[in-house]
């Protein structure tokens, strides 16, 4: 898959940090079950690499990757475990050099202008603006399309689902990452059905028909 079409095969891309690898995979498939098949396994957590290489193994339908990936290590881990792409908060030169050599697609986050020159230099043009709102949100994605009209984004970072539908009205946005879909407590007690409504009512948002 490329970048653009990890990114198009749901309007919410679901950040998830795991605690217990226990979880991964009940987790996952109820997420699927809801609609949404691309999953974020952030590497915020001990049990991330676990989680991402249960799910990998025993969810094949749903397309997991890695969060949170800031240096080539972490990169050359996540592709092991068998992460079909990895999402990064920020880029920097290192980091962009690991990520236009590696095995599996990589989104670099972005924050501004200047990091997002550095990514087309090294040939990203579909990146994570993070942290979304923090940096400006819907304004800061209207000021960016003015010079970097060839830019798609996954804004990420203080969005929820009432904010979502502003976000992907936008003609640079193709879908949002948002954690509300795996709250904590529902993940602890394995309520798997509350989490695939959340996941269905998700997956009925609908992105700007000309992204």
């Amino acid at each position: 898959m490329t970048p653009r079409e990890i990114l198009t095969a749901g309007p919410v891309v679901p950040v998830i940090a795991i605690d217990d690898p226990q979880t991964a995979v009940g987790l996952a498939q109820a997420l699927l079950d809801g609609g949404i098949r691309v999953l974020e396994i952030t590497l915020r957590t001990p049990a991330a690499v676990e989680a991402i290489r249960r799910i990998k193994r025993e969810v094949p339908a749903a397309a997991v990757g890695a969060g949170t990936v800031i240096n080539a290590a972490q990169l050359k881990a996540v592709t092991e475990a068998g992460a079909m792409f990895a999402i990064s908060p920020g880029i920097n030169t290192p980091f962009a050099q690991a990520a236009a050599a590696a095995d599996i697609p990589v989104i670099p986050g972005v924050s501004g202008a200047g990091e997002l020159m550095l990514a087309l230099e090294y040939g990203f043009d579909t990146v994570k603006l993070f942290p979304a709102e923090a940096v400006g949100g819907i304004k800061m994605l209207k000021a960016l399309h003015g010079p970097f009209p060839q830019v798609r984004f996954c804004p990420t970072g203080g969005i929820g689902p009432a904010a979502a539908p502003d976000y992907l009205a936008q003609p640079n946005v193709l879908c949002v990452g948002g954690s509300w879909l795996t709250p904590a407590q529902l993940v602890a007690e394995k309520n798997w059905r509350a989490i695939t409504e959340l996941a269905e009512q998700s997956a009925r948002l609908k992105p700007a028909p000309h992204r």
